[in-house]
C-alpha cells in the first residue's frame, strides 16, 4: 500500500505569533464591522432567505448585513477538527491545531514536459501520471488535479479529474468543479469508491475547495456547492479570492479583513444549513498581492501567515499556499521560493498546505518541481520532528563506554538508531569522485530520473472494475447532458 504520510503521526508546526491576540481581536471586530456597516452580496436567493431567517438584515436585493451574533453563534459550533480519510478507511489527514499536510494544486494552463523541458497543453494523461507519483511520493499527503486537461471538453474537465484523482491514489482528494453539476458527479463519484453516501460522510475521503469571487461578492456557484456540501456534512473549502491591491485593500491587514469576513458569511451559512458542517477556512495571503510593476499576481510574496494567525485565533483548520513559484523554469528562484514559502507555512502551522509544484504564478505545474518541494518538504519534516531526550537517547552508557578515545560507528548504539537520521533522496551527499561516477547529475536531472522510476515502476492500487465503470458511466452521462 502506498504511503499515506500518516504512519508515524503528522508533524506540528510551531506557530510561531506572528500576530498577537489583541491584533486578532482587533482584526476580528474589523471582520464583524464589515459584515454588518458594509454587507456582503449574496448572488443566491436560498443564501439570501437563509440568513434573513436567521435575523441577517437585506437591503439592495442582495446585500446582505450580518448581525455579529450569527457569526458567534457558527463560531462556537463550527468544528475545529476535521479528518480526512485515505481509500481504505484510515484517518491519515487530521486537519486540526498546527498539523501540517502537503500536496500539489488544481487547474494550471500548462504543463513543463519534465522529459524533453518544454512548456505545454497538459492532457488527461499527465493527470493520471501526477496522481500516479504523488500516489508514490512519501512527503505528499493528499492529490489535487493539477493540471486543466485540454484533449477532453473542458466543461466537463472537473469529472475527468475526479475519475483519474479516485482511480489512481489512494490518498485523500481536494476537488475543484466549475459548478453545482460537477460537485453533484464529484460527490456521486467519491460515494460510488467510498461504499454509498453514508460511508463517505462517516469517513470523508475527498473535500471539494470552492473558490469565492471576493470576500464581499459571493457567486452562484460557490453558494450553491457551500449549501449542498453543508446539507450532506461533507468536508469543504471556502476560501474567497480577493486580490490585495485590486479587488481589496493593498496593505496585508486591510485584504485579510476584508477575506475574513467573507470566510466567516460561508462558516455563518454552512452552520446555519446543517449544523456542525465541517468547513476549512482560509490560510492563504488574499490573492497573493497584485505587483504593480508586472500586473501579475504573487504567489510567493514575504508578506505571509498573517492570515494563519487570524485562523489560529478562531482554532478553525485551515487551507495554505506554499511549495509554488514565479519563475518560469525549475531554476535557483524555483528552488529559493519553494524552500522559503515551505519553511514559513510549515512554522506558521498552515493545515492544508497546497501548490506544490506550481510555477509561473500559478500558471504551470512541473513533475520536477513536485519532487523537488517532496524533498523540501522531508527537510522540513525532520528539522520539525520532536526529539526524545531519554537515556537511550543521551546514551551517557555508551559514551561511558567508548570514553574519550574511543569510536562509535561500530557500536550497537548506532546501529540501532542510524536509521532514525534524516538521510536526502535527491539532495546531493556523496563525495566530487562518487557523483561524477553516477553521472555528475544536478538536482533537476536526478529529480527527471526518479519521476521516470515512479511512473515505469509504481503501480497504484486499482479501483475493482465495477467501480471503475460506474465512474465512468457517471462521465459519461454528463456528457450526455452536456
Amino acid at each position: 500500500m502506498p504511503d499515506t504520510g500518516a504512519k508515524d503521526g503528522c508533524q506540528q508546526g510551531f506557530g510561531f505569533p506572528r500576530l498577537t491576540d489583541e491584533q486578532c481581536r482587533r482584526m476580528h471586530e474589523a471582520a464583524l464591522e464589515i459584515l454588518e456597516r458594509v454587507g456582503v452580496r449574496l448572488d443566491l436567493k436560498d443564501a439570501i432567505a437563509l440568513l434573513k431567517s436567521a435575523g441577517a438584515r437585506v437591503t439592495d436585493d442582495n446585500l446582505v448585513h450580518i448581525p455579529s451574533s450569527l457569526v458567534e453563534r457558527a463560531l462556537s459550533v463550527a468544528p475545529k477538527r476535521v479528518i480526512l480519510y485515505d481509500r481504505h478507511g484510515h484517518p491519515v489527514m487530521p486537519v486540526e491545531g498546527h498539523r501540517c499536510f502537503y500536496g500539489p494544486g488544481s487547474d494550471c494552463l500548462n504543463i513543463i514536459d519534465h522529459r524533453d523541458g518544454t512548456r505545454r497543453e497538459p492532457r488527461l494523461k499527465d493527470i493520471e501520471d501526477g496522481v500516479t507519483l504523488c500516489d508514490s511520493l512519501s512527503n505528499i499527503d493528499f492529490v489535487m488535479s493539477m493540471v486543466l486537461p485540454r484533449d477532453v471538453d473542458t466543461a466537463l474537465a472537473d469529472r475527468f479529474q475526479m475519475e483519474a484523482m479516485l482511480s489512481f491514489t489512494t490518498k485523500p482528494i481536494v476537488y475543484v468543479t466549475y459548478e453545482l453539476g460537477g460537485c453533484l458527479d464529484a460527490v456521486r463519484m467519491a460515494e460510488t469508491v467510498a461504499g454509498g453516501a453514508e460511508a463517505l460522510q462517516k469517513k470523508p475521503m475527498a473535500a471539494c475547495y470552492i473558490n469565492v469571487v471576493s470576500g464581499l461578492r459571493h457567486n452562484k456557484e460557490a453558494l450553491e456547492k457551500l449549501l449542498f456540501l453543508a446539507s450532506k456534512n461533507l468536508p469543504l473549502l471556502y476560501i474567497p479570492a480577493s486580490t490585495a491591491g485590486l479587488t481589496g485593500p493593498v496593505t496585508p491587514a486591510g485584504s485579510v479583513v476584508l477575506d475574513y469576513a467573507g470566510v466567516l458569511v460561508g462558516l455563518v451559512l454552512a452552520q446555519f444549513k446543517r449544523e456542525g458542517a465541517p468547513v476549512i477556512v482560509s490560510g492563504m495571503p488574499p490573492g497573493g498581492t497584485f505587483d504593480m510593476r508586472t500586473l501579475v499576481t504573487s504567489y510567493c510574496e514575504p508578506e505571509r501567515t498573517i492570515v494563519q494567525a487570524v485562523s489560529h485565533f478562531y482554532g478553525l483548520p485551515m487551507f495554505s499556499i506554499a511549495g509554488a513559484s514565479e519563475s518560469k523554469a525549475v531554476d535557483l528562484q524555483a528552488a529559493a521560493e519553494a524552500a522559503l514559502s515551505l519553511v514559513v507555512e510549515s512554522l506558521a502551522g498552515g493545515n492544508i498546505i497546497h501548490d506544490l509544484g506550481y510555477l509561473e504564478s500559478g500558471l504551470t505545474f512541473s513533475f520536477i518541481q513536485l519532487a523537488l518541494c517532496d524533498e523540501i518538504t522531508s527537510w522540513i519534516k525532520g528539522f520539525m520532528k520532536r526529539f526524545e531526550v531519554s537515556d537511550e537517547a543521551l546514551a551517557l552508557d555508551v559514551i561511558e563506554k567508548m570514553g574519550p578515545d574511543g569510536q562509535y560507528l561500530g557500536t550497537g548504539h548506532t546501529k540501532k538508531h542510524y536509521r532514525e537520521r534524516w538521510y536526502p533522496g535527491l539532495f546531493e551527499r556523496a563525495d566530487y569522485g562518487t557523483w561524477l561516477k553516477n553521472g555528475g547529475k544536478d538536482l533537476s536531472a536526478r529529480a527527471r530520473d526518479k519521476i521516470e522510476k515512479i511512473l515505469s515502476e509504481h503501480k497504484p492500487a486499482l479501483l475493482p472494475p465495477d467501480i471503475k465503470a460506474r465512474l465512468q458511466e457517471i462521465v459519461h452521462r454528463a456528457r450526455r447532458s452536456s
